[in-house]
């Protein structure tokens, strides 16, 4: 997949889509679940007025606009995958939709560009900031490898 044009072309998108963007540098990482190309992954902080619903709409029409193909296997390659992993400090299920997203305390390779993001923002169940929890996971995973990719905030 061309990691590089999806994640530029997201990006557009979503600036479009919801204004002005707080980018996180791109991280090269294994694929997780299955045999596979390594992955870029970055985080992307915006405000919105809208709700849960509207949200993962858009970014499903993203997704779909650079190609994404949906199929039965959860874990496999794909040309963009967008997830709303918070919504301000809301917890549970809203419209059909857990928040926070359970991947922020599992992988390194979401709380990572999260916590670039948004260092100081608390995750709303564990109540740590982003960048708590990312020094403390980094201290097993260790640090990931940044992609400079250059991309405008």
């Amino acid at each position: 997949m061309d990691r590089e044009r999806s994640i530029r072309g997201a990006i557009a998108d979503l600036r479009a889509a919801f204004g002005p963007l707080v980018v996180s540098p791109v991280y090269e990482t294994e694929a997780v679940g299955f045999e596979g190309e390594p992955f870029y992954n970055l985080v992307v902080g915006f405000d919105t007025p809208l709700g849960v619903a509207a949200i993962n709409q858009t970014l499903r029409n993203i997704e779909d606009a650079h190609g994404r193909v949906r199929g039965p296997n959860k874990f496999a390659p794909r040309t963009l995958d967008l997830d709303l992993l918070t919504w301000g400090e809301a917890t549970g299920i809203l419209d059909g939709y857990e928040l926070p997203r359970d991947e922020i305390l599992k992988y390194a390779f979401v709380l990572a560009p999260l916590a670039d993001v948004a260092p100081h923002e608390r995750h709303p169940v564990d109540g740590r900031s982003y960048a708590e929890l990312w020094a403390e996971m980094a201290a097993t995973t260790g640090a990931l490898a940044r992609i400079p990719l250059g991309l405008p905030d």
